[in-house]
């Protein structure tokens, strides 16, 4: 299964979660979605629950020699959560990463503020705390902001995805109430060979899919 684009899996997986809410499995959703990428997908999901869609940032921490291997994750003011299974792998130590966790936080700090502009994150506690991205990989970045969540006492946290790693689905089973991947690769590679379409998403993408959805909420 590949898709054309970002909007494409949302649907695809919009349909799936609708029969879940259907059947009474997503009670009052909140869907939060994983910028930049995870946005895309977000707002199609969003529409098709009538629910409302709001960000979670969370920052990935690279590798200093390879920046797209995660070895980590930020969320917030949080400790950084590492991967450290990896870290032994790679020789790292916190340490020796922290001016990448520093710059990360930066970057985090700084889409919060132009994401959200002044507004306060939507209140989870006692509702279906709906975590949406592109895809996992590693699952680093899912699992730092499955656990950020906990502090705000969703009634249940359900993570949703269109693909992923079918190791990264196993991992973080265990960190959510229920996780929805609706194709699990064996020959996962990265989550960019599954959409014919993976363009990398702007600010102005994620302020614009924001908007819209802000928008038909207050029509609705």
């Amino acid at each position: 299964m590949r898709f054309r684009d970002r909007a494409h899996a949302g649907r695809e997986l919009a349909g799936t979660l609708r029969a879940r809410q259907d059947a009474g499995d997503l009670p009052d959703p909140v869907v939060l979605a994983l910028p930049r990428g995870g946005v895309a997908v977000a707002a199609e999901v969003a529409r098709s629950l009538a629910a409302p869609l709001d960000v979670l940032v969370v920052r990935k921490i690279g590798a200093p020699f390879q920046e797209e291997l995660g070895v980590g994750a930020l969320v917030g003011d949080d400790d950084p959560l590492y991967d450290e299974d990896t870290l032994v792998r790679l020789g790292l130590t916190p340490e020796e990463l922290a001016p990448v966790v520093a710059r990360e936080r930066a970057e985090l700090h700084r889409r919060e503020r132009l994401y959200r502009h002044g507004r306060p994150a939507l209140e989870l506690r006692g509702r279906t705390a709906l975590v949406v991205d592109d895809g996992l990989a590693t699952g680093v970045t899912a699992r730092a902001a499955l656990r950020s969540l906990r502090r705000r006492a969703p009634r249940r946290s359900v993570l949703a995805v269109p693909v992923g790693s079918p190791e990264a689905v196993a991992l973080l089973s265990a960190e959510a109430d229920d996780v929805i991947c609706l194709h699990q690769p064996s020959a996962f590679m990265a989550v960019g060979l599954w959409y014919e379409d993976f363009a990398q998403l702007s600010d102005a993408d994620v302020l614009d899919a924001l908007r819209a959805a802000t928008g038909a909420e207050d029509s609705g």
